[in-house]
């Protein structure tokens, strides 16, 4: 498997370490995709193996979000510096949500991140190849993503969160505009088949709501945080409930906020904190 890794600096070197931007080949969709990697500043002044975090962007976003758009500038440089680990922003399609569709073959993200992405950063860099030092979240799609993989692969992660995060597909539950809702419907359909149930308790197998008893069995440390004035804000109310029926352990958080950069600059911060009580080191 052919894999191609190019550096170039998206941020200065700064006091906390560099960015890289790598380009990885996917066999999956036959097309490059590209990823920024944030080392933290020691990296360059030892041989020690670091603990990796994988942070999602959202729908129509770009693997750079997270060092564009925050509001507070080198936010993730700063962190991998003061948690020590590294933290890869990966680069997806703008409504793909991480998924593997059963209906189109430009659309193998799942497969992307676990089996290209994944091997591609242990192998280049110098992480702790091992699921108790790996940890992922994300924003708004990212959040789906983060609790989609974590759940459908639980030997590769040690803890996962959502910012914001799409619980549940079904868009009755978001508070959206009619026509931003039928476009997203219409786009699921299109990637997911038109036989999808969005209806409990039989949820479809793409949705998070439909994975709680895989969350269950895995055992993650899972923090979810949404702003209470956020248009996802039902679907996260109704995971929580769902995960409280079942005795799940998880960190939940509602604060004030919406869907905007303010709030995931700030959330940021506090899943690495929380990350930081799992993640093994050396």
């Amino acid at each position: 498997m052919k894999k191609i890794l190019v550096i170039l600096f998206l941020l200065p070197i700064a006091l906390f370490g560099q960015v890289d931007t790598v380009e990885v080949q996917s066999q999956f969709m036959n097309k490059a995709l590209r990823a920024a990697v944030t080392v933290p500043g020691s990296y360059f002044s030892g041989e020690n193996h670091y603990p990796v975090l994988y942070l999602l962007h959202g729908g129509s976003g770009s693997f750079s979000d997270w060092h564009k758009k925050v509001t507070e500038p080198g936010l993730v440089p700063r962190l991998a510096d003061q948690y020590q680990v590294i933290i890869v922003t990966p680069g997806v399609g703008p409504a793909s949500y991480y998924y593997d569709s059963p209906q189109m073959d430009s659309v193998k993200y799942e497969s992307y991140m676990v089996k290209e992405l994944i091997p591609f950063v242990d192998k280049n860099y110098r992480t702790l190849a091992k699921k108790e030092s790996r940890a992922i979240t994300g924003l708004s799609m990212g959040g789906h993503g983060a609790m989609m993989l974590a759940a459908k692969h639980p030997e590769l992660f040690t803890a996962v969160g959502t910012m914001s995060g799409v619980m549940n597909i079904d868009t009755r539950l978001w508070e959206v505009p009619d026509d931003f809702r039928n476009l997203r419907r219409t786009g699921q359909k299109e990637m997911l088949g038109e036989d999808l149930n969005y209806e409990a308790p039989d949820f479809n197998p793409y949705t998070i709501v439909g994975l709680v008893e895989q969350i269950q069995q895995n055992g993650h440390a899972i923090i979810i945080d949404c702003g209470v004035d956020d248009f996802l804000i039902k679907t996260n109310r109704q995971l929580r409930e769902m995960l409280l029926e079942r005795k799940v352990p998880h960190e939940y958080i509602e604060r004030p906020g919406a869907h905007t950069w303010k709030y995931w600059t700030e959330a940021l911060p506090v899943h690495l904190l929380f990350f930081d009580r799992y993640l093994q080191r050396n």
